[in-house]
């Protein structure tokens, strides 16, 4: 059977703060927006609880309400929403052609905002206390875990950055690594081993989460001993790194050596008429503001280039 086929000027690929800012300026640009809501429809912040640093909401928001309300201003400017995830692109030919279920998309210019997924631990009890003490950002959840025990996983330059945040507002932060030497760079080595706070558990790996409604604590084990304990804490911060969500621009699009998305100027990816947002390419701030601000960029950028004729 032939696959239905449909054109458009502008598909955005993706859900998170990027991709509905960008289907909010194309809207009110009059592309008249498709937007691929992907296999995590909102991004992160649909799976995360209190957001108090976002802008506009003083007593705070919780994630999917947040999420909802782009959703809904993305919409209230004519942009369609589609709840599935794309299978394949083909950035090779013009219009770009893009495929999702049996429906294959014609389009004259794409955003890519599929943003990275934190990686986990793979533990039940890791999912099921995430945002009750259980979290992968330090930067968005630290200022919960004042004067409270908190232990950080992880032991590249993310995971001794956030340790060291961490220490404005815990009473102490205990660094659980599985090998036993950071492979972070020699300065922020230095930097969290001097700060007082700081402690560190070497060849230990996390076997379960404790707590029923709130972490309590982990149990550890000892990867050269195999003797098992349990660490007392409050807060788990899960900081072994981010996968970008480029899977299918493999081959299509270019991509440094993790995966992320690499732009030419502005937000331009490698294929001309084609840009990205948020954290498929920005592994520095990882912020619903700044992936929100690239959507921002990347609507325009794609007006202007559309506009252009190029």
């Amino acid at each position: 059977m032939e696959k239905e086929k449909t054109k458009h000027k502008l598909i955005i690929i993706g859900s998170g703060p990027a991709g509905y800012t960008a289907a909010i300026y194309a809207g009110r640009a009059s592309l008249a927006p498709v937007l691929f809501t992907g296999q995590e429809p909102g991004g992160q912040l649909a799976t995360t609880t209190d957001v108090e640093n976002y802008p506009g909401f003083p007593s705070g928001i919780q994630g999917p309400e947040l999420m909802q309300q782009f959703r809904e201003q993305a919409s209230r400017f004519g942009t369609e929403v589609v709840d599935a995830s794309v299978d394949r692109v083909d950035f090779s030919k013009k219009p770009f052609e893009i495929y999702s279920s049996n429906k294959q998309y014609q389009t004259d210019a794409v955003i890519v905002s599929t943003g990275a997924s934190a990686m986990w631990l793979d533990l039940e009890s890791e999912q099921r206390l995430r945002g009750r003490g259980v979290s992968a950002c330090a930067t968005c959840d630290g200022f919960f875990f004042k004067d409270k025990d908190v232990v950080v996983i992880g032991g590249g330059d993310v995971a001794m950055e956030d340790a060291i945040f961490l220490t404005k507002f815990a009473k102490s932060v205990q660094v659980v690594h599985r090998r036993d030497e950071l492979r972070a760079s020699q300065i922020m080595q230095d930097r969290a081993k001097a700060n007082s706070k700081i402690s560190f558990v070497w060849n230990t790996e996390v076997k379960d989460v404790l707590g029923e409604q709130d972490v309590t604590g982990i149990r550890v084990i000892n990867n050269k001993t195999n003797e098992e304990s349990e660490i007392a804490c409050q807060g788990l911060f899960v900081l072994i790194g981010h996968k970008p969500n480029t899977d299918i621009f493999k081959g299509q699009l270019a991509l440094d050596k993790k995966g992320y998305l690499v732009l030419k100027e502005k937000t331009a990816t490698s294929v001309a008429g084609v840009f990205g947002a948020g954290d498929v390419h920005d592994h520095a701030y990882r912020q619903a503001i700044t992936a929100a601000g690239f959507g921002c960029m990347a609507a325009i950028d794609a007006e202007r280039w559309l506009e252009s004729g190029e």
